[in-house]
């Protein structure tokens, strides 16, 4: 098998329903520790922009108040949706309606890029303004319509390499870093 010569990048974004000090944010803030420490223990890990969410100069790097984010590399699209979906991450989720306002854009982007580069925030904002724009691309897109990783193409046979992986949407499956769908 050869060197994995892609990882995937991945940003998310929230606007906090109230500052983090407000008592709104205080289960949120509570648990931040706890869940990214899973996810630095959960396989297939990279990397993670390290931010003190108590340091307003730290929060005010994405450029607009009151503005969450997270920015992180996974090994794979597998790896990232385990650790979204089939970890405790996955509770998190379900409370996001109580700390965070409805976006009208999207609030996460993924995509490809060479193992061993780390995404800046500005590369990062970048994308998701894409894909806000052009909806999912190679260049920017999600878990429901993604693309594989360049190096998943078997250039031989043509045919997408990689796992199945179930969405809880049970009519979508991630196949070879792609979703499709079952109906």
């Amino acid at each position: 098998m050869s060197r994995q010569q892609y990882h995937l990048s991945h940003l998310n974004i929230g606007r906090a329903r109230a500052p983090l000090s407000d008592p709104i944010m205080a289960e949120f803030v509570a648990k931040l520790d706890e869940i990214n420490n899973l996810a630095y223990q959960s396989p297939g890990f990279v990397w993670h922009l390290k931010i003190d969410i108590h340091n307003p100069d730290d929060l005010a790097m994405y450029g607009e108040p009151g503005m969450v984010f997270n920015l992180s590399v996974w090994e794979s699209m597998e790896a990232l949706y385990s650790y979204v979906y089939r970890s405790h991450h996955a509770q998190m989720m379900k409370l996001r309606k109580e700390w965070f306002a409805e976006m009208e854009g999207p609030n996460y982007v993924l995509w490809w890029l060479p193992a061993g580069e780390i995404p800046s925030l500005e590369e990062a904002k970048s994308r998701i303004a894409y894909l806000a724009a052009h909806g999912p691309t190679a260049q920017a897109f999600t878990f429901k319509e993604s693309f594989p990783s360049p190096d998943s193409v078997n250039e031989q046979e043509g045919e997408v390499q990689g796992t199945m992986l179930l969405h809880p949407d049970p009519a979508l499956r991630i196949v070879g870093g792609n979703m499709q769908e079952t109906r």
